[in-house]
């Protein structure tokens, strides 16, 4: 199966290295649009309020992402014993606000 992808009119730009790792080198026959010069040093980058969150999530000093022993412990004999409970409708309540804040439709 063959598929062509296309730069979704972003420039294309030589490569650094001749040789990435994952096959011979070859000669890159694109050229970038800009004439070959970087982009101004000014350039930003915007996060979204999602990957804000994501990036907050993974910092272990973080309150939020701070996990509760006691809660675990909890958990682990819930289960051990045969005593915890699934709710399989607040699961997918959870699961569909999930995919829409995912897939950007705000209906969560």
């Amino acid at each position: 199966m063959n598929a062509t992808i296309s730069n979704n009119g972003l420039p294309n730009f030589n490569p650094v290295s001749g040789n990435s790792g994952n096959g011979p080198a070859t000669a890159a026959t694109a050229q970038p649009d800009s004439g070959g010069t970087l982009p101004p040093a000014g350039d930003q980058v915007k996060l979204t309020d999602s990957a804000r969150a994501l990036q907050a999530a993974t910092h272990p000093g973080d309150p939020a992402a701070v996990i509760d022993p006691q809660r675990v412990a909890q958990v682990r004999q819930a289960l051990a014993d045969g005593s915890y409970q699934v709710n399989p409708g607040r699961i997918a309540d959870r699961m569909l606000a999930l995919d829409q804040q995912i897939g950007g439709t705000g209906k969560a």
